[in-house]
C-alpha cells in the first residue's frame, strides 16, 4: 500500500491501482461537477475556533445512534460497485468497520450480496435501498435484510433517475456496450495488473450481487447503469414510505434530503433519521453543498429525528465541522472507497484510525472532550471582509 500519512493519500493510491473506468466512477460527479467541488470547498472554508488550557487530557469519541453504541460518530456510506475496488470488497470494508466499532452500510447495487456480507461479519450492518419498480423484488430485498439482522435501513430518495456522469462515458463504464465496452475495460484492467490479479481474476463473480437474480447469472458491469435507468421508479412519492414501513420495522433513514421542507415531511411521516446528502455531487449538479444545506435542516427538524450528513467529508477535521453544524453523525463515502482500493480491509482500517486521530486533535484544540460538546460554539463566525 505504501506510505499513507493522511486520509487524502488514499485517493492517489487508488488512482494508480484501479482501471480508469472504476476510479472515475468513484471519483467523479455529475455534469460540470460544480456541486462535487462545493462539497469539499465549503467544508474546508469553515474555520474552527481554537481554544487553549481547557483540560483535554481525556477524549471520548464515542456516541450512540439508533440504540447502538459507536466508537466514532461515523458510518461507511453505501457505494454502488465499491466491492469491485478490492477482492469481494464490501466484505472487507464491513469487517474493517466492525473492528473499528462503526456501522457499515451495504448498497443495493453492491458487488457482494447481503448474505455474503452477513456470513463474512459478526456485527449487524445497515442496508441501503432504492425505490424499485418491482415492489415484489423490493419486498424480497427487505426480507433478506431482516434475515441478515441489518440494524437500520437507509432509503435513498434522490435518484428517481440517474444523474449524467460524463466521466463514466469517457472512461468506458457507460455508453460502450457489448464487446466494445468489454474489450475497453479489459484493456484498462491489463494495464493495472495488481487489480487484474486481485479482483479481475480472483474476485469473481463480477455481478451486482443483490440484483443478480433479476439480471441473470451472466450479467456483468455493462448491465449496471442500464439496470438503474430501467428499474428505479421515478413515480415515487412520500406515500410510498407506507410500503417500506409495512415490510420493515427497524430504524429507517431517508437519504438524499437537501431542503428543510423535505426534512419536515420525513419527520412527519415517522422516519427515524435523515441523511442530508446530494449524492456526493453525483445527481443534480448546481445544488448546495451539504455543509450549506445542513444547518437550516437541523433548525427545521429540531429533535424530531436524527440528522446525519455526507458529502465532501475526507478528514477527521471535516467530521468535526459537520458535527459542529448540527449533524449527529457523518457518513464517509469516497474516503473508504479509496482506502479499500488502496489497501483492502487494512486500508479501510487505517483510514478510520486516521479519521479518529484527526478528530482527537480537532477536539483537543477546540476545547471539547466529548462528541456531545461539539457545537457551533467551536466555529469561527464569518464576518464581512474589510473594505
Amino acid at each position: 500500500m505504501g506510505v499513507i500519512a493522511s486520509t487524502l493519500d488514499f485517493r492517489e493510491h487508488a488512482r494508480r491501482r484501479l482501471p480508469p473506468f472504476l476510479f472515475e466512477y468513484i471519483d467523479g460527479g455529475s455534469y460540470a461537477e460544480t456541486t462535487l467541488r462545493r462539497n469539499t470547498a465549503d467544508l474546508e472554508g469553515i474555520a474552527l475556533r481554537q481554544r487553549v488550557l481547557r483540560d483535554v487530557g481525556t477524549l471520548d469519541l464515542s456516541t450512540e445512534l439508533f440504540g447502538h453504541r459507536m466508537a466514532l460518530p461515523v458510518a461507511l456510506a453505501p457505494i454502488g460497485l465499491a466491492g469491485m475496488t478490492a477482492r469481494r470488497g464490501e466484505v472487507q470494508a464491513a469487517r474493517a468497520a466492525e473492528a473499528a466499532g462503526v456501522p457499515f452500510c451495504l448498497s443495493t447495487v453492491s458487488a457482494c450480496p447481503i448474505d455474503e456480507v452477513r456470513r463474512g461479519t459478526t456485527a449487524p450492518f445497515w442496508f441501503q435501498l432504492y425505490m424499485i419498480r418491482d415492489r415484489g423484488f423490493m419486498q424480497e430485498l427487505l426480507a433478506q435484510a431482516k434475515a441478515a439482522q441489518c440494524s437500520a435501513l437507509v432509503f435513498t430518495v434522490d435518484m428517481p433517475v440517474p444523474g449524467s456522469r460524463y466521466r463514466d462515458y469517457r472512461s468506458g463504464l457507460a455508453g460502450a456496450s457489448g464487446w466494445t465496452g468489454s474489450l475497453r475495460r479489459t484493456w484498462q484492467a491489463i494495464q493495472h495488473p495488481g487489480w487484474a490479479w486481485d479482483v479481475g481474476l480472483h474476485g469473481r463473480p463480477h455481478q451486482l450481487g443483490n440484483v443478480a437474480p433479476v439480471l441473470g447469472k451472466g450479467s456483468g458491469l455493462e448491465d449496471f447503469l442500464g439496470w438503474m435507468r430501467n428499474n428505479f421508479d421515478p413515480t415515487v412519492t412520500w406515500r410510498d414510505l407506507d410500503f417500506i414501513r409495512a415490510h420493515w420495522d427497524g430504524p429507517m433513514l431517508i437519504k438524499g434530503i437537501l431542503d428543510p421542507e423535505d426534512a419536515r415531511e420525513a419527520a412527519a411521516l415517522g422516519a427515524d433519521g435523515i441523511v442530508v446528502s446530494n449524492h456526493g455531487g453525483r445527481q443534480l449538479d448546481g445544488v448546495p453543498s451539504t455543509a450549506t444545506a445542513l444547518p437550516p435542516i437541523v433548525e427545521a427538524c429540531g429533535d424530531r429525528l436524527t440528522v446525519l450528513v455526507d458529502g465532501g467529508v475526507r478528514t477527521g477535521l471535516d467530521v468535526v465541522r459537520m458535527l459542529a453544524l448540527g449533524a449527529k453523525g457523518v457518513l464517509l463515502g469516497r474516503a473508504w472507497a479509496f482506502a479499500l482500493a488502496a489497501g483492502g480491509q487494512a486500508g479501510v482500517a487505517r483510514m478510520l484510525e486516521l479519521i479518529a486521530a484527526e478528530m482527537r486533535v480537532a477536539m483537543a484544540l477546540t476545547g471539547t472532550t466529548t462528541i456531545a460538546q461539539i457545537s457551533r460554539d467551536i466555529l469561527v463566525e464569518r464576518t464581512a471582509p474589510p473594505r
